[in-house]
């Protein structure tokens, strides 16, 4: 039997062996480690995305917050004496999704703004708006936590941003999971400033703008509605297995006899932005 039959005779061992073959030199280090899954993609054990992600999944082990935060200087903030009119324009334009919302200053951040949790106010004849009622509780964390231990945070908490502190306990900036994701995957491309468009905008009568990363949970939450998250936790994901193919600018798409969904931003890996028509 040849060295690489499998014991059931099929002649071609499986990849489970192959992996075991390959760290059987038993790395010493990280970058001995990198060097042997290089050396394992050459030989087709691994191929190049997997590759990508487990340098991605290594180099992050190792990477601090403070190396991934957006600074103090950087924060766009609501006061917690501004009044709805006051601050709006300003969310509107900056097209983020979160805010932090301070006292005196930046080191007193009292919570969280989510600019989802204004529609209810924005509609004609929407609830009054009392933003100590609105905001949520802030998470927070020191400049030297590890970004993986983050990431399983955010997940475990659903929380998606977190106030960084110094080690004097002054606010030295702020980190969303979208950073995080960035960091580790290297798939968002544009700076804090430009990129992170809020989830969920209102464009007119039951149309909305929504970005592919909207978490299915905050659709669920935002429409009273029951789209499954068992199988794909963002709205984007959900698409493409509807899809069954990453669309095209254009393409449309109905859930649940709902929502009405047009992709207005792709590229050839994933759907970026979405319109969203609620049909009832």
């Amino acid at each position: 039997m040849s060295e690489d039959q499998s014991s059931g005779g099929s002649g071609k061992s499986t990849w489970v062996e192959r992996i075991g073959k390959a760290f059987s030199s038993h790395p010493r280090n990280r970058d001995e480690l990198i060097a042997l899954l290089k050396e394992s993609c050459r030989h087709g054990i691994i191929d190049a995305d997997a590759l990508a992600m487990m340098e991605g999944a290594i180099e992050v082990s190792e990477t601090q917050v403070r190396d991934a935060m957006i600074p103090r200087s950087q924060m766009i903030v609501v006061h917690n004496d501004s009044d709805l009119d006051g601050f709006l324009p300003q969310i509107l334009e900056s097209g983020h999704s979160r805010f932090p919302v301070i006292g005196e200053d930046k080191d007193e951040v009292v919570g969280i703004l989510l600019a989802k949790d204004l529609l209810p106010h924005l509609a004609s004849g929407g609830e009054q708006f009392d933003l100590a009622e609105t905001i949520r509780t802030a998470a927070v964390i020191p400049e030297s936590k590890r970004l993986n231990l983050l990431l399983r945070d955010f997940r475990a908490s659903r929380n998606h941003m977190a106030i960084v502190v110094d080690e004097y306990g002054g606010v030295s900036g702020l980190i969303t999971i979208e950073d995080v994701l960035e960091e580790i995957v290297g798939e968002i491309d544009d700076e804090y400033d430009e990129e992170e468009e809020a989830l969920i905008l209102p464009l007119g009568e039951n149309r909305y703008q929504v970005q592919a990363l909207t978490p299915i949970d905050d659709l669920n939450d935002m429409f009273s509605s029951d789209l499954s998250d068992d199988d794909y936790g963002t709205v984007g994901g959900l698409l493409l297995a509807e899809f069954g193919r990453v669309p095209e600018h254009g393409d449309m798409v109905v859930l649940d006899e709902r929502f009405e969904f047009r992709v207005i931003k792709a590229d050839n890996r994933r759907i970026i932005t979405l319109e969203m028509n609620v049909l009832d």
